[in-house]
């Protein structure tokens, strides 16, 4: 009784020693936890819309560390990686026993250290806290750490940390960044020759740096190669294979795409480290490489800006804000599709659309571009000269000035203002003044975002879309009336893709418009298809005049090489709507033949009847005709004044004979909105906009 007396006191003395001993360690464990909170320190990352890397920045000790995980890396790296540097990693919690042994036993029998026990645990742990020198209390230091790290970690996050933190030379810090100095991708599919040298660098970077020790670098991924365990890993024949791949010279800079979105974001939320962007890496790639090439032709001091919108979603997938953002000589650091600056004659196609959706002129009426005076103001066109009688496509297409401004003078500068609105664009008025009809040649500020946002309209059958800012701002599609009736944007595109492309550009089934502001100070081109929408613009960001500078001469190329250079494929421009035709100038009403203002400026009305008023259907009204039934009846219209015989319009389309009462019965095609006109033999015209229910 007493032996077993004596054993139950040495084993429960023996349970509480270990029970202390455990205590002490979990308390000293508690109290010196390892600092993983430094490993979050990480480089902040732009990203495009599909999280391909645009930009990165330093971390604030001047490293390019970005965060990497196991599910970012190629699986076969991995392997080869644990196959080189820790066979049991998943085995062992933090330090292998087994590799501890082996490594004194050679110590003891070779003098000098012939192999090391380190775990990727153990080099995590070096990683995050780095101590100088390699003494025994820091080699002590990692075996704890390790075992610290295991303990809160997973087998996972500690590889992720590893791939963060693993150093492979200079300020190159992860295996992301490493493939992309080194190999200019992405580490997610590596060839085996790529894979063994990031394996090989980590263990002593500053020597091995292949951009400054090539044979060094040749040398140590040979050693991974020939590895027994990477062999296996690999398969058959495939490191032999790996070793005749060249090991490349140089490192290549890491993405460095959309500088002012980039700065934009990074001020917009500085503690975030992934900033999403709705932008393409394909597309702004292919824009910066145009606007580089563009800035070495136009001189010193000019800039440029381009911005590229998807049309339906409103999403911007391009934006470069200046030629160079690192050339102080061109203000590079300013971003100028934010800047106001006078839009020249790009806004003409909406004073052409309204003068369509109204039904004042047709493609074909004739319109005179001579001289004119509107009480004072007097514009002259681009060249100083005039063509005469014009129709009204040639007008647009040669963007003369004069019948520009007698079509704004026609339908309202206060109404295409009003226009604008519709597409969340308010453009800059100078101090002190109300719309005028300088308004219709540049007369007001307006930045490229919003010349863009206007032209996402006509790329999308009227209806306009919100860019946002590429960033935290919200794209999308604007709710209410379109910016145009669609017959009258088909007209545009119609106009517009006919204009001839400049001198060396191919034809790409697009619409597009130049434009240049008083003083040769800003050149302007905007192009659309039937999704996408590009604006350009070239000038002094200091607002200098520039002799020579002109839209269709400077900046019309540009966007033709931005679309091909994009990458996106061409989408054909959206098909006519009910009803959009070109009609001969032989088949149009007397009214609509030929388009003139009076000596007051208005739209001649010969004869003594008042100008026609539509009193049925009101503007604005809801008329139930059936449309939810599928069987619709038919709307008597009703109108007061003006001159017969008239021609009805719905929705720019004709309706079928012309008519000398005052009376016109007309069929709807189905429900929603419609817009109704009317239009006398003087070329007065009235219009409303109704619903259908």
């Amino acid at each position: 009784m007493k032996r077993w007396h004596k054993f139950a006191i040495g084993s429960a003395a023996g349970i509480a020693f270990a029970g202390a001993v455990l205590f002490a360690l979990d308390a000293a464990d508690k109290a010196y936890p390892p600092p993983l909170d430094k490993a979050n320190a990480v480089s902040a990352e732009v990203l495009d819309a599909d999280g391909q890397l645009l930009r990165a920045f330093a971390t604030s000790e001047g490293r390019w560390r970005l965060k990497t995980a196991v599910a970012d890396v190629d699986p076969q790296f991995l392997r080869m990686l644990i196959a080189y540097e820790d066979q049991r990693f998943y085995d062992h919690g933090g330090v292998d026993v087994w590799a501890l042994g082996r490594a004194a036993v050679q110590l003891v029998s070779n003098g000098r250290i012939v192999s090391g026990a380190s775990t990727l645990s153990m080099q995590v742990a070096r990683l995050i806290e780095p101590r100088e020198g390699r003494s025994l209390s820091a080699k002590l230091l990692q075996l704890v750490r390790a075992v610290q790290i295991e303990r809160r970690l997973s087998k996972q996050q500690i590889l992720d940390l590893y791939l963060t933190h693993a150093p492979y030379g200079g300020n190159l810090e992860g295996v992301r960044a490493a493939s992309l100095a080194y190999f200019g991708k992405e580490p997610r599919r590596l060839t085996v020759a790529e894979a063994a040298l990031l394996v090989a660098l980590p263990q002593l970077p500053e020597r091995r740096r292949p951009d400054r020790n090539l044979k060094a670098a040749e040398a140590a991924r040979k050693r991974v190669l020939d590895r027994v365990a990477v062999t296996e890993a690999v398969g058959d024949g495939e490191a032999e294979r790996a070793e005749g791949v060249g090991v490349p010279p140089r490192r290549m800079q890491l993405p460095a795409l959309a500088a002012h979105v980039a700065e934009a974001a990074r001020r917009k939320e500085p503690d975030v480290l992934k900033h999403q962007t709705t932008l393409k890496k394909q597309v702004q790639q292919g824009l910066e490489q145009v606007a580089r090439a563009a800035a070495m032709k136009l001189g010193p001091k000019l800039s440029l800006a381009m911005v590229m919108a998807d049309a339906q979603t409103g999403a911007i997938v391009g934006e470069v804000g200046s030629a160079d953002y690192f050339d102080a000589s061109r203000s590079g650091w300013i971003d100028m599709t934010r800047v106001n600056r006078s839009p020249g004659s790009t806004l003409k196609p909406f004073i052409y659309g309204l003068a369509f959706e109204q039904g004042l002129v047709s493609q074909e009426t004739i319109i005179e571009d001579r001289p004119a005076d509107f009480f004072g103001y007097r514009p002259r066109n681009f060249d100083m000269s005039y063509q005469g009688d014009v129709t009204v496509r040639e007008a647009l297409q040669l963007s003369l000035n004069v019948p520009a401004v007698k079509l704004l003078d026609a339908v309202g500068p206060s109404r295409l203002m009003v226009r604008f609105r519709r597409a969340e664009v308010r453009p800059v008025l100078p101090p002190n003044e109300t719309p005028g009809l300088a308004i219709g040649l540049g007369g007001i500020g307006m930045t490229l975002k919003d010349l863009v946002q206007l032209y996402t309209a006509l790329a999308n059958r009227g209806q306009p879309s919100r860019l946002g800012d590429g960033i935290t701002g919200t794209p999308g599609k604007l709710d209410g009336e379109p910016l145009l009736e669609p017959v009258a944007v088909w007209n545009i595109a119609d106009i517009l893709s006919g204009v001839i492309p400049p001198a060396g550009a191919p034809q790409r089934g697009i619409a597009y418009k130049t434009g240049t502001s008083y003083g040769y100070r800003d050149a302007w081109s905007v192009g659309y298809d039937g999704r996408y929408v590009l604006g350009v613009w070239v000038g002094r960001p200091d607002n200098s005049a520039v002799p020579g500078l002109t839209g269709y001469g400077t900046a019309a190329p540009i966007l033709f090489e931005g679309f091909a250079k994009s990458g996106i494929a061409t989408t054909p421009l959206p098909r006519p709507p009910a009803g959009a035709v070109r009609i001969a100038q032989s088949e149009l009403l007397i009214s609509q033949r030929r388009f003139a203002l009076n000596a007051s400026g208005l739209l001649v009305a010969s004869g003594r009847e008042p100008a026609p008023q539509i009193v049925y259907p009101p503007e604005g009204a809801h008329i139930d005709l059936g449309a939810g039934a599928g069987d619709l009846s038919p709307l008597m219209l009703k109108l007061q004044g003006g001159r017969a015989p008239f021609r009805w319009l719905a929705n720019g389309k004709p309706l079928p004979d012309l008519s000398r009462r005052r009376t016109q019965q007309w069929l709807p095609d189905g429900g929603g909105y419609s817009k109704l006109t009317v239009i006398d033999s003087a070329g007065r015209a009235a219009s409303v906009g109704v619903f259908i229910d």
